[in-house]
């Protein structure tokens, strides 16, 4: 097994509570000027992104731990998951860069920044979303 991740079982009940979350989190991000908190919604957006890879691969039989766990959870996506481009998997991975220059960094990005990525980070979620509802219906 790969360094960084640990098999476990599908959890349904788990699964349900964190597509919940995911979707009351895009609910709010939806409500937030992005032109005025960018960096606060580019944290919000990869934090649904980053529990809607989780949600994939809890439902897989895994989850990620310890030191880079989120960068090996993007990983895990990538290797497992053709059907995201290398583009969709590299804009994750940035916003995984970013989110942590904002969390530990006191990092503000610009408005800018978001408004360019917007249609594409909407469009990775919906694609998320696509995926886990493929896998839960087998």
């Amino acid at each position: 097994m790969k360094e960084g991740l640990l098999k476990t079982y599908p959890d349904k009940k788990k699964i349900s509570s964190m597509l919940r979350m995911s979707k009351k989190t895009m609910e709010m991000i939806r409500t937030i000027d992005f032109k005025k908190f960018p960096s606060n919604v580019l944290k919000e957006y990869y934090d649904v992104m980053r529990e809607l890879i989780s949600v994939i691969m809890l439902i897989d039989g895994y989850k990620t731990y310890g030191e880079g766990a989120h960068k090996k959870a993007v990983e895990y996506l990538g290797d497992n998951y053709g059907n995201f481009s290398s583009q969709e998997i590299m804009l994750i991975d940035e916003l995984r860069v970013k989110r942590n220059k904002i969390s530990y960094d006191g990092f503000f990005v610009r408005e800018e920044y978001v408004a360019s990525r917007k249609a594409k980070m909407d469009a990775v979620i919906d694609k998320l979303v696509g995926v886990i509802e493929a896998r839960t219906r087998k």
